[in-house]
């Protein structure tokens, strides 16, 4: 379990290093719209990912998120529409999602929009 914490954990700050740098989060969707599934925890998360190509290998190789495309969305967009949107329908936000399951860690959006900020206020 620990290790699982790791790479969740390592996960996570690269996610806040890249959209720090580019400015830009991904996500996925469909015909359908956004998926949300259930966390371990019974609450469900909507993932995000630092970089298309994270989005691209999750779509290749989850077979649940087959048959989704890549969307990106500006992180002026995510913190003034997506984070009071998650908030307000109690979603939590996963975080690089990666692996066999797409599996990771998730957080309220509103301590990612901190997390990323306080990247962008003392880059590494």
């Amino acid at each position: 379990m620990l290790d699982v914490m790791s790479q969740a954990s390592s996960q996570a700050w690269a996610f806040y290093r890249d959209v720090a740098k580019t400015r830009t989060v991904w996500t996925v969707r469909d015909a359908g719209g956004y998926p949300a599934p259930k966390t371990q925890s019974g609450r469900r998360a909507q993932p995000f990912w630092s970089t298309r190509s994270r989005v691209e290998r999750i779509i290749k190789s989850v077979p649940a998120y087959q048959g989704f495309v890549p969307e990106d969305i500006s992180w002026e967009v995510f913190c003034s529409a997506w984070v009071p949107g998650l908030t307000r329908d109690g979603l939590l936000v996963g975080v690089n999602w990666s692996g066999k399951r797409a599996a990771g860690y998730d957080m309220e959006p509103a301590e990612l929009q901190r997390n990323v900020e306080a990247v962008v206020a003392e880059p590494q």
